[in-house]
């Protein structure tokens, strides 16, 4: 069975997901003028979330009354992190084993979170639908949702819409059919 992937993240305007420290108040505490952005709705149709390391060390640091992801699988890609480190995860060493192991366990629907995890689904062909919430600020420089990427690939728009908070949430579908650029361009 092969899983859909959808990416629902926050980012500023100029496209940073945290500050080079890792800090995301800029987006927290705006966020907290739009609420939930539609986070818990959207994560009521996903049978897993996989996150990076960084992402899981932020979600911990949140405090347990934050853990949103209730019973569902949650996974954690980390060369670093022990096995053990938390009963409520699984510690994949590598992208090859986490998508061997989400379609052992028939997972329909993924939640990739975290800058280099969505990028490693992305060089992959994993991701078919992005939710992002734009925030209304420039912050000049930090960790891009976005990397190289060996080709270019295709969006379509679904939907545009003002979620309060000054926030602008964009959701595209990824088409499947990737062009490469063309030779100087």
């Amino acid at each position: 069975m092969t899983f859909s992937a959808t990416v629902f993240i926050g980012t500023s305007l100029d496209g940073y997901i945290a500050r080079v420290d890792d800090d995301i108040e800029w987006l927290t505490s705006r966020g907290e003028k739009a609420g939930d952005l539609g986070f818990l709705e959207f994560l009521d149709s996903v049978d897993a979330v996989i996150m990076g390391r960084n992402t899981y060390d932020k979600v911990i640091g949140f405090g347990a009354e934050n853990w949103h992801y209730g019973n569902r699988h949650v996974g954690v890609l980390s060369t670093t992190l022990p096995a053990d480190a938390d009963p409520r995860i699984t510690v994949y060493r590598d992208l090859d084993s986490m998508i061997a192991d989400l379609e052992a366990r028939e997972v329909a629907h993924v939640y990739p979170d975290g800058g280099r995890l969505i990028q490693s689904f992305l060089r992959a062909g994993r991701v078919d639908k992005f939710i992002i919430s734009v925030a209304p600020v420039l912050i000049g420089a930090g960790f891009r949702l976005f990397g190289e990427l060996p080709e270019d690939v295709s969006l379509h728009l679904d939907s545009a819409a003002d979620v309060g908070g000054g926030f602008a949430q964009l959701r595209y579908t990824v088409e499947k059919t990737h062009r490469k650029p063309e030779p100087g361009k």
